[in-house]
């Protein structure tokens, strides 16, 4: 098995950054603006981009502490991998310990997809410090996968 590990710093409070991994309004703002669903434990969160998507079941939603997805359905790569979000502060900032854990084995497009998380992060990242997001379709572009 193989994972996805990133830790950002965000200046905001734990519980707007709860909000923007829970709301559909949040990761519209920053993920992909084609966001449907229930972001609450037991709901399903379904994100659409070209030229696919990602539907999560929602495991966990721990205000201000921890979001936990099962991806439940997407490329095949995805499908029964976790993907979690720890929140904790560190001064002034908001700390998230992501992880995007469970693949098969580490194949290019897992490559790709931890670059994508990145940006997609600093497109939260930016949300919550400026108001301003990037999400698909204006996201960063880094292949002919998007």
């Amino acid at each position: 098995m193989a994972d996805i590990l990133h830790r950002v710093g965000i200046t905001a409070p734990r519980e707007e950054v709860f909000r923007a991994l829970t709301t559909r309004e949040g990761l519209a703002d920053w993920w992909t603006r084609d966001t449907r669903g229930d972001g609450a434990p037991g709901g399903v969160l379904e994100f659409r981009f070209v030229p696919g998507g990602f539907d999560m079941k929602v495991l966990e939603a721990q205000p201000a502490e921890r979001v936990l997805w099962e991806v439940i359905d997407a490329p095949a790569e995805w499908v029964d991998t976790r993907i979690s979000w720890d929140l904790r502060t560190e001064g002034d900032y908001t700390i998230i310990m992501f992880a995007h854990r469970g693949w098969r084995e580490p194949v290019e497009f897992m490559h790709h997809c931890t670059t994508k998380w990145a940006t997609y992060l600093m497109s939260l990242k930016s949300l919550l410090e400026t108001g301003k997001g990037a999400p698909a379709p204006d996201d960063v572009m880094i292949s002919d996968w998007h």
